[in-house]
Order: C-alpha cells, then structure tokens, then sequence
C-alpha cells in the first residue's frame, strides 16, 4: 500500500487522493463490496440515466429467446425480464437464526431456510456477479423521513434492474452518496437473477430462490430478472424493522389535499391503489409503499410501479405521460417500425409494468411526506359483483376488512372458464409481512382511534352481474365517489344496511347513478344475486378464521352474517 501511494505521488496525484485510492478499495473494489466478497473490478457504480441507457442497448440478453433491451417512441427504457415476469413469492425464503426464530410469522408466507443455505445461495450470486464483463451499484434511500431512512445498496448485473432500483429508491446528488455510504450501506440486495440455482439449495425447491438474511442485512436473488423482486424484498426488510420502532409499514399508496388532509388508498394489484393515488386534483405522496409514525406518513420509495396493460391517456393521463426518458417499460410489445406500445399486447405477460420517478407525476410531494390520514379506502376489485361502489365503515368493520384484505380475480381465459376466484391477504399486502397480521393490524387501529380516520370500502370491481356477464365499475363514478368523499359530500346523505354485510352503503352520491348503488339493484336475476352474495359472505368466514383466536370480539362481530 506505501508503494501503490508512492507510485501514485509520482505521477502527480495529490495526497489526499492518493490515501483515498490505496486505503478505501482492495484490489480496486470499493471495501464495502470487497467484504460482500465482490472481485469484479468494472464496477460502474451511481450511473446517470443516459449512461443506464447506452449500457442496457450495448448488453445482450442471458436468457434465451429474451428480447433486446430498447427503446420506445416516448423514450422510455424498454426492458424484459425472461422467464419470470413476475413475483415468485414460493421461492421467498428468510433466514431462520436466533434474530428471527421466535420472531417471524413462519408458514407458507414466510419460509425458513438455514444459515448455511443462505450461504451458498449468497455465494452463488456473487460468483456470478465476479465472472460478468461489468456489474452495476446503485446506492439510494428507503424511507422519505431521514429519521427512519435505510440506507440501500443494490449489486446486479443488468443496466435495467440498476435503472430500475435507481427509479424505486430515494435518490440522491452522488456527492451527498459517496459521504452517506462511505461507510457502507444499512441493507444491500445481491441480485444474481440471471443466474438459475441449478444444484438446488436445501431449503429452496425451485431454481429460484429469493433468500433475505435479516442478521447480516443482505437479500440475495437468483433464477428470476424479475425487477420488482428488489422492490417488494426491501418492501419486506421495511415491513420487518418498522414496526420494532413504533412505526406502522403500509401496503397503501397515498395523497393529500390543498388543505393537507391525507388519505391512504389500500389494494392488493389490480384495485386501482396506483391509478387512483394519481388525482389530478391531490398531490400524490406515493402509490404503494408507507409507513406511518407519530408525525404522519411518509413514502418508502422514490418512484412509481405501475401497471401498464390496457393503459390509455384518456382513463390514466399522469400515468401514461410519466413513460419517457428515464421510465421503464418491462415486457411490453413495440410496432417494429414506429416504436410504439401496443399496450393491449398481453403475448408475453399480462403483467407488463412500468416505474418512473415520483416526480414524474405533476404536482407529485416532494418530500414525499404528509400528515395524519383523516380518510382510509380498501381498495377491491370484487368480480363477484356483489359488494357495492362504496360503503362507510365503523372502526371494528375496518379492522375486518383490514385483515381479510379481500379482492377477486378471474380463474383463467380458457374457454367456459369464467368462474371468479376470491383473493384473501391479511392487511392487504400478506405476502410481504414478515410479523404476524394482527400486529398491524393492532397498531392501525390504535392510530385510526387516535387520529379520528373515516374508513371506506371501495370496489372497483364488477357491477351487474360478476365477470363475464356485468360490467368492470366505471373509472369515473369511482372518481366521482372519492371526491365526493373528499369534499365531505357523504357525510350527511342518507345510508342504508347493506343485506348479509350489514355496511352502511349511501343511498346518494353526486356525479353517480343512485341505482348503481346498491349492487342488488343492477342484476336482472335478484335470487342469483342472493346466491353470489351468500357465496362470498361464506368465502369470508371461512378465511377470517385463520385470525379469529386473536381478534376482539367486536372485530368478530363486524364480518358478514351468512
């Protein structure tokens, strides 16, 4: 090392750099990856966007038959993401030692693997990220409130997934990075996706494996490209420390009003949290990831990950102008010629996305931070069609709702297949929790008491009959509803009880057909509709007792009664 500063004196380096250059890397790696056992010296760390640009077009594709990175005729990045397009939530996998063994909510959601499995899924990952021609570091912030911020470091080996994490983190001038991290990172993800984990690990069944080891602060990934496996692992790591400091993590998107009311939008994918978080008339905070202190709520992320099928100006105008130069689309189909999206284009996934910066989005908060939320939806998307556009809740009903976390989706596109399939995750988000439900499901309605919040169930589902014979709920009566909400025009209408729910459904609402109100009104055959309803309230039941030994006896009380 006195040599290396000597031999760099000579050729007139000043002092100062020649110490930073001979102390802080081994070998020319940075220490802190040297320690993650990093070797590859063509690290290209903190990247501008046209620089990710260049190097995606210049990379080819590792999976066969996966497309070439490129670019579309807004100027977004567009990227895919082989084989996996999207989550493998089976092959998530959490070290269990003597942090986590008696304090993980361990089952299906949450499996263990040991410490020297881990080990070798970690080592195969870094192995590859050593044999690459060139690997990618992006350093950035999970969290808007400094005084709960995680400092992240990702390591990957594709410019999009760099990109991409670059999009989703807080972002920062690399001079405030290089002093923030000079001593490392709070969490760094590993991300190996490229590479299949062929001889497989014990404790992993798949070639994939997403392993996070809370006791060294590392999530590692191989076998999937799939980008949003960083976003929802840090969305995990987040939901983990959170709440050990007071602190509720939230699977909502959120906004607020001129006058700073906030409110939190809840919904699992396809209800429309990141489409209605977008309003044209609040500034939006975040479209998926919160937590909530004593202060209010601030965002987790520093961009947006959209759904991007069937996407139209007309019906999402914020969401479909935020795709330019510096978006991603991933696994989209372009026109050869003009470069355009066809965005009903569903032949290589129907879960084609998009991630932007937050500040993408016209009058988007910065810093993403609000207030005490004085509204909260729940988001469903009920292709039953029996559930209605909109309910008042009371406080143990929210709870309810809250841990069944209920949506529905279609069984498949096969022919005569037309069968909705009930959707149920506890807090709306139950493959990301690492503690058990009724933890915050706990601390919400401790701070909903507190801070005196409304709460509404929101169905953006099916009304007429359930899917394949009624129709998807208009966007715009949706709208119309959740300004109607947020102009305090529901609070003095006149209600009634909704049949087997018993929730309080307005018998009024300005810019809304009244007749649409009440789900029972639109379907030609009532004694289908009974049925359909019985049918779900049952689905209902049957689910929630998985939480009842733990839940009060009003909470109980607050679900359907078949």
């Amino acid at each position: 090392e006195y040599m290396g500063i000597l031999r760099l004196i000579k050729k007139g380096e000043m002092l100062s750099r020649c110490l930073r250059k001979a102390f802080s890397t081994q070998s020319g790696v940075p220490k802190d990856l040297a320690a993650l056992g990093i070797r590859n010296k063509q690290i290209f760390r903190n990247l501008g966007v046209p620089q990710l640009y260049e190097k995606a077009l210049q990379q080819k594709a590792v999976e066969f038959n996966t497309p070439h990175d490129t670019i579309s005729s807004t100027g977004a990045l567009c990227a895919y993401s082989g084989l996996k397009t999207g989550r493998s939530p089976k092959d998530k996998r959490i070290v269990k030692d003597e942090k986590t063994a008696n304090d993980i909510w361990w089952g299906d959601i949450n499996i263990p693997i040991e410490p020297s499995s881990y080990k070798l899924v970690e080592e195969r990952v870094v192995d590859y990220l050593n044999a690459r021609d060139q690997i990618f570091v992006v350093d950035g912030y999970a969290g808007w409130d400094p005084k709960y911020r995680l400092k992240v470091t990702v390591v990957c080996a594709r410019p999009y997934h760099a990109l991409f994490m670059k999009n989703m983190l807080i972002r920062a001038p690399n001079d405030q990075l290089e002093r923030d991290f000079a001593n490392g990172a709070d969490f760094y993800v590993l991300n190996g996706g490229e590479f299949t984990n062929s001889a497989l690990v014990p404790g992993a069944n798949s070639k994939t494996c997403i392993a996070v080891n809370f006791s060294q602060n590392r999530l590692a990934i191989l076998g999937s490209q799939y980008a949003g496996e960083m976003k929802k692992g840090i969305f995990g790591v987040m939901h983990y420390l959170m709440p050990k400091k007071g602190v509720l993590s939230l699977h909502a998107s959120a906004n607020e009003g001129k006058n700073g009311d906030v409110t939190l939008l809840f919904g699992l994918s396809g209800t429309g949290k990141t489409t209605l978080s977008a309003d044209p008339h609040r500034a939006l905070i975040g479209d998926d990831e919160h937590c909530w202190t004593e202060e209010g709520v601030f965002n987790i992320e520093g961009g947006c990950y959209a759904k991007a099928v069937n996407l139209t100006r007309e019906k999402e105008p914020e969401i479909y102008d935020a795709i330019r130069f510096g978006s991603i689309l991933e696994n989209v189909i372009l026109d050869p010629n003009t470069r355009a999206v066809d965005f009903t284009n569903i032949s290589i996934t129907e879960n084609t996305r998009v991630t932007y910066p937050l500040e993408f989005i016209p009058g988007a908060k910065d810093p993403a931070i609000g207030g005490h939320p004085k509204n909260i939806f729940f988001l469903t998307c009920d292709a039953f069609g029996v559930l209605p556009p909109v309910a008042h809740l009371t406080s143990a009903e929210a709870m309810y709702h809250f841990i069944s976390g209920y949506t529905a989706k279609v069984a498949g596109t096969e022919i005569g297949i037309k069968e909705p399939v009930a959707t149920f995750s506890a807090c709306f988000g139950e493959v990301f929790l690492p503690l058990h439900p009724t933890l915050y499901a706990e601390m919400l309605a401790e701070k909903m008491k507190k801070h005196k919040c409304s709460a509404w169930l929101i169905n953006t589902g099916w009304s007429g009959g359930k899917y394949g014979v009624g129709q998807r709920m208009s966007l715009k009566y949706t709208r119309a509803i959740i300004d109607a909400i947020h102009d305090g025009k529901l609070q003095n209408v006149e209600y009634s009880k909704m049949d087997v729910f018993g929730i309080d459904i307005p018998k009024s609402c300005p810019g809304v057909p009244s007749e649409i109100l009440n789900p029972r009104n639109t379907w030609q055959n009532k004694d289908d509709y009974d049925k359909t309803l019985r049918h779900l309230a049952g689905l209902f039941t049957k689910n929630f007792q998985k939480y009842a030994d733990k839940a009060s006896a009003d909470i109980k009380n607050a679900g359907p009664k078949v």
